[in-house]
């Protein structure tokens, strides 16, 4: 299944990992419009693009992904955030998913489940997806 491009954007605090993460959406054939390195970078930045997703790390110095997802989404219900982190606790899947998030995705982020993260986030029937 093909995928339209979607326009991203790359919440990541770490500069090589967000280089990387840009690189594979590049590679996916989207668009990154916008990255922030800062939760509050991202919550400022939305607005300014309206990407299709947000990709976000959860631990950022200022403020972590999930209260950030939650500012974007209390302005914006419909935006497609996807959450990033190196840790699967429940809890935080749970948070993450109380607040509105579309998505979970572990790293190292790998491109093929990026790629099909993507393909379910992006879905009309979307629930909810922990990878």
């Amino acid at each position: 299944m093909t995928m339209e491009r979607l326009n991203v954007m790359v919440v990541e605090d770490s500069s090589i990992a967000g280089h990387v993460l840009s690189t594979m959406l590049t590679t996916l054939g989207h668009k990154v419009v916008r990255t922030a390195r800062t939760g509050a970078e991202a919550v400022a930045g939305y607005s300014a693009c309206i990407p299709d997703v947000v990709i976000m790390d959860i631990t950022m110095p200022d403020m972590d992904g999930i209260l950030a997802s939650e500012k974007i989404l209390s302005s914006y219900p419909d935006a497609r955030i996807v959450v990033a982190s190196a840790h699967a606790e429940r809890s935080v899947v749970v948070k993450a998913r109380s607040v509105g998030v579309k998505g979970y995705i572990l790293k190292p982020i790998q491109p093929e489940k990026l790629r099909s993260t993507l393909e379910i986030v992006m879905s009309p029937e979307l629930q909810f997806l922990n990878s």
